[in-house]
């Protein structure tokens, strides 16, 4: 958020946390269309968004780090982000999931961006899965999207996110408050499910 907030200044936008809730999509153009950047202006905003988030120490959710590794034990995991390759495999060495995923699908990858399917589909060729071996967690309404077009169920989580109220409304076949629920929940879902 504040990455975005420093865009947006920088750009002469006046837009408020509330305002960027409203409008957040994993498809970050989606929000450049919301806040009136002219496209002319979009390689700027991009730059500037990149510029401020490189000044950010993101750090995991408490409790991350033992759920995916529970996971892993029991589940093949992939990634599917909107973040672009370069960002995203920094930030998977720094907290220590190189060895993690079994795929790892990023904006660069996929024809087209969330909730369009081609990221997820392409994420479960390469773990040469089909959509019923398959449960997704997201944080935004456009991974519900996603995963409903591809045929895959889907946990919403809920958090710190902006767009926790929007994730509810989407309807998900779960929902989470805390990343600690997910290996039950994930666990009810995928019975009598192949792996």
């Amino acid at each position: 958020m504040r990455a975005y907030e420093a865009m947006f200044r920088a750009l002469g936008i006046f837009w408020t946390r509330r305002d960027l809730a409203r409008h957040y999509s994993p498809d970050w153009y989606r929000v450049y269309k919301a806040a009136g950047i002219p496209r002319a202006r979009w390689d700027d905003a991009d730059k500037l968004w990149g510029r401020a988030y490189r000044c950010e120490k993101p750090k995991l959710l408490p409790g991350v780090k033992r759920v995916v590794g529970s996971l892993r034990r029991n589940y093949q995991l992939g990634l599917v982000t909107s973040g672009d390759r370069k960002r995203v495999r920094r930030q998977v060495q720094l907290f220590g999931f190189a060895e993690t995923f079994s795929a790892c699908v990023c904006s660069e990858d996929a024809s087209h961006r969330k909730p369009h399917p081609a990221p997820l589909k392409l994420a479960m060729s390469r773990m040469d899965l089909n959509p019923t071996s398959c449960v997704y967690v997201g944080d935004a309404p456009e991974d519900v999207e996603m995963a409903r077009r591809a045929n895959v169920r889907v946990i919403g989580v809920v958090g710190p996110f902006p767009t926790a109220r929007r994730m509810r409304a989407a309807r998900p076949d779960a929902v989470i408050d805390s990343i600690d629920a997910l290996p039950n929940i994930l666990a009810e879902l995928s019975a009598g499910v192949a792996d």
